[in-house]
């Protein structure tokens, strides 16, 4: 397929170089097209679409507290329905933060009530905006401020497309932006549907993750190539792998990140098997709800 050429995001954003996040912005706009509202949770995003009197972000967008996102988005379009512009897309856009943990609610609240907006989630794992805490979403072995060495986190990270899709959705999809056509085929799939969609993206934060600027797509990759970020879909409660990973050793994306720097034996360990039982449940799932 072929990405659409429009830029929609403006240039002079005021996103950090290398930002995975203002990067699937970027292409989830060329997806959806102008016809867009988009709602913002708090979030870096808050940032980056620029200071009062600015919106780089290119499409009418509103800024809403951290747990709201969702039911802003849901009441916004069910105004547009009203007015009789309901082609309109509107996208909820939040942090790991602001939907893993504080924003769960509200988004459990839009799914259940099949509420026809797009929520993205673009998953940096922690809360970068304020400070680099630990979030629901942040993996095994991963310093943060709030987990810091020698303490890193020791819990498994959330599976929020496995909580949403438990809502019996239209569709969910994970997305990187290291393969833009598979996330813009998304975008675009989703927005022919109607209902709650989730699109959860991996977006490589290079303070936050301790990395150069220029490594965010290859980051991006590896997650994918070792297993550690799956890219599927579920549509009407089927089960798509949309790219089989090689599995290629997961040094090869730890060591690029210096969140992994002092991460112990048994920590690694316990993150390749997080990766081989979420992959063995997956792969069932693919083939008997397919």
């Amino acid at each position: 397929m072929t990405i659409p050429k429009e830029e929609i995001l403006k240039p002079s954003h005021l996103a950090c170089p290398g930002c995975g996040g203002a990067l699937a912005m970027r292409l989830a706009l060329k997806a959806l097209g102008r016809r867009t509202m988009v709602v913002i949770s708090a979030c870096c995003w808050t940032v980056i679409n620029g200071t009062i009197g600015y919106n780089y972000s290119g499409v009418p967008a509103l800024h809403t507290a951290f747990e709201t996102t969702a039911v802003v988005a849901a009441g916004i379009k069910a105004s547009l329905e009203m007015q009789g512009k309901g082609d309109i897309t509107v996208m909820a856009w939040a942090g790991d933060g602001g939907t893993f943990d504080i924003g769960l609610q509200s988004l459990s609240g839009a799914a259940e009530r099949n509420d026809d907006i797009i929520y993205v989630c673009y998953d940096n794992e922690a809360y970068m905006n304020t400070g680099i805490q630990r979030s629901s979403a942040t993996p095994i072995g991963a310093e943060t401020t709030t987990t810091p060495s020698p303490v890193v986190k020791d819990r498994p990270k959330k599976d929020l497309m496995e909580i949403v899709a438990a809502h019996d959705v239209p569709y969910v999809a994970s997305a990187t932006i290291a393969y833009p056509n598979d996330l813009v085929k998304k975008f675009e799939k989703a927005k022919s549907k109607k209902g709650f969609k989730l699109i959860h993206i991996l977006s490589p934060c290079p303070p936050g993750h301790k990395f150069p600027e220029n490594k965010t797509v290859e980051i991006s990759k590896l997650a994918v190539e070792t297993g550690i970020f799956p890219l599927y879909e579920i549509e009407e409660g089927k089960y798509k792998i949309n790219k089989k990973p090689k599995f290629q050793n997961l040094d090869k994306y730890l060591n690029l990140q210096g969140r992994f720097k002092n991460m112990p034996k048994d920590k690694r360990e316990a993150l390749e098997e997080f990766i081989k039982k979420r992959w063995e449940r997956l792969s069932i799932k693919a083939e008997y709800f397919s």
